[in-house]
């Protein structure tokens, strides 16, 4: 992956339908996927049969003519996410979990405080990756960027709200992981027999609200 922090986005072909299109940082890529599909929607790509975005890529898969779109899109200029529109799903969480003092101290706050940081901010779902369900949040900047733990937990409980890097997760099923834990909550992540299965998909908004303070 492209390691440049700007200019133009790096376009290769993936086979004989797909475009990787890779971005200078993780802002830019959410502001090019949300450019795709703003697209998409308009029936600019009626060809683009799937959009998968990462940390740092987007990958456009079912492309009638890549070589003329590999040559457009490095000349598209994405609006910045600044405003956002439509509802944000909405997560009760208690903020009882165990990483969450270690989290506060790292910022530099109180506990209370750091709690009033993480709910007073608007988190936009990035990619998903990891377990089906789990979305890779942004939102908190990287001013409260935190480390993964230096040894990761063999289970970590379905519903825990955890930090990493950036990012903000929410376990959806229990499962190994080395990131901050700083709460609990009973939304379901995932669910086969809801469709959308996974609740938090790429793009949208998420707001984190505190059951009962600290």
């Amino acid at each position: 992956m492209s390691t440049r922090r700007s200019g133009p986005p790096r376009v290769l072909r993936v086979g004989d339908r797909a475009l990787l299109v890779e971005l200078p940082d993780g802002d830019r890529a959410e502001a090019f996927h949300a450019e795709v599909l703003r697209r998409r929607a308009a029936g600019e790509l009626a060809s683009v049969r799937e959009v998968v975005p990462a940390a740092r890529t987007v990958l456009l898969d079912g492309v009638d003519d890549p070589e003329r779109l590999a040559a457009e899109l490095p000349h598209w200029e994405p609006a910045p996410l600044h405003a956002r529109v439509g509802g944000a799903v909405e997560v009760p969480v208690r903020y009882d979990g165990p990483d969450l003092a270690e989290v506060a101290a790292l910022w530099g706050v109180s506990v209370a405080e750091a709690v009033r940081i993480h709910t007073a901010a608007e988190f936009r779902v990035a990619f998903c990756g990891f377990a089906p369900g789990f979305g890779y949040l942004t939102g908190l900047g990287e001013r409260y960027a935190v480390p993964r733990r230096a040894t990761p937990r063999t289970a970590v409980p379905a519903g825990s709200v955890a930090l990493a890097g950036p990012y903000t997760g929410v376990y959806p099923r229990s499962s190994p992981g080395g990131w901050q834990l700083i709460g609990t909550t009973d939304v379901v992540l995932w669910d086969p027999r809801r469709e959308p299965a996974a609740l938090l998909t790429p793009g949208t908004r998420v707001r984190f609200t505190a059951e009962d303070l600290p």
